[in-house]
């Protein structure tokens, strides 16, 4: 017996015509990429703000000498610019380092009074030997009589790397096709306990923004009376690691140093007027 009447049958030969469309675009869909291991490797290749948290202080690492420190060892009571490097690397780390010391020399604090400059290798196989070398170089272009204690270069082994790295949100990774380390080129600025205050980003510094970033991470003992209040003007935007002027804040400073101005001259003017009031009795009472 039939079990398809002709009702059935157009249904179902209305239902095949229906599909058919969708059927051909599923074959005719393209089938994904698969992700390029350069695209995987440039994923890993990032920076994470962790702006307010503390760098591992007792993380154990080795100097330019081939003393045994702890990260905390080469902090004191000076805000620190962190620059993460390593010394091999044929082209960007140069240029981070460089364009650290341009930034330096344009600023008229000192490194080993006002500020410490750590660079630290985030390559394992790198030795301190190594890192005296680049070192001596450093100071010698900074050129200022007497510095060499304000610079820490130093190295480490992989563990110790990895926990500085990842608490200042720093994230690269080895290219076995270049047989070189990816990574992105920033400097920051910690607090002298080691609070991560201020990234920098690029290979090109600011000289007023590190400048900036020093005083706000020295909680205002680094600068003048001068730089305090230049930096209420100024706001710092994690977001392109940059010092922008406050227009608000401009106006609300330049209201205030009016009323002082104004206070001061009418001060002034009181007191001699006072004074030669007094003048004048005097002369009167010796007239008479």
């Amino acid at each position: 017996m039939n079990m398809f009447r002709p009702t059935h049958i157009a249904w179902l030969a209305a239902l095949a015509v229906a599909l058919l469309p969708s059927a051909a675009a599923a074959q005719q869909r393209p089938t994904e990429a698969p992700i390029h291991p350069q695209q995987q490797l440039l994923k890993k290749i990032h920076i994470e703000q962790r702006l307010g948290e503390r760098a591992p202080l007792d993380a154990p690492f080795v100097d330019s000498t081939g003393r045994a420190v702890q990260l905390g060892d080469v902090l004191g009571d000076r805000p620190v610019i962190l620059a993460l490097v390593y010394h091999e690397c044929p082209k960007l780390c140069n240029q981070v380092l460089h364009g650290l010391m341009t930034a330096l020399r344009g600023i008229d604090y000192t490194a080993g009074k006002d500020f410490d400059v750590l660079v630290v290798s985030f390559d394992p196989r790198e030795t301190p030997k190594l890192a005296a070398g680049r070192k001596q170089g450093f100071v010698r272009l900074y050129d200022r009589e007497g510095t060499a204690d304000g610079f820490h270069f130093l190295t480490g082994e992989e563990d110790s790397i990895r926990k500085l790295t990842e608490a200042v949100g720093f994230n690269y990774a080895w290219d076995d096709r270049s047989a070189q380390y990816a990574h992105a080129s920033a400097i920051m600025v910690l607090a002298p306990d080691g609070t991560i205050s201020k990234y920098f980003y690029g290979i090109d510094y600011n000289t007023r923004d590190l400048r900036f970033g020093l005083v706000d991470a020295s909680a205002g003992k680094v600068g003048t009376l001068a730089d305090a209040i230049l930096l209420l003007c100024f706001h710092y935007d994690p977001t392109t690691g940059k010092y922008g002027l406050i227009i608000s804040r401009v106006i609300q400073l330049g209201g205030v140093l009016t009323v002082l101005c104004l206070g001061t001259f009418i001060f002034i003017s009181l007191r001699s007027e006072r004074r030669r009031a007094a003048q004048q009795s005097q002369e009167a009472a010796a007239a008479n």
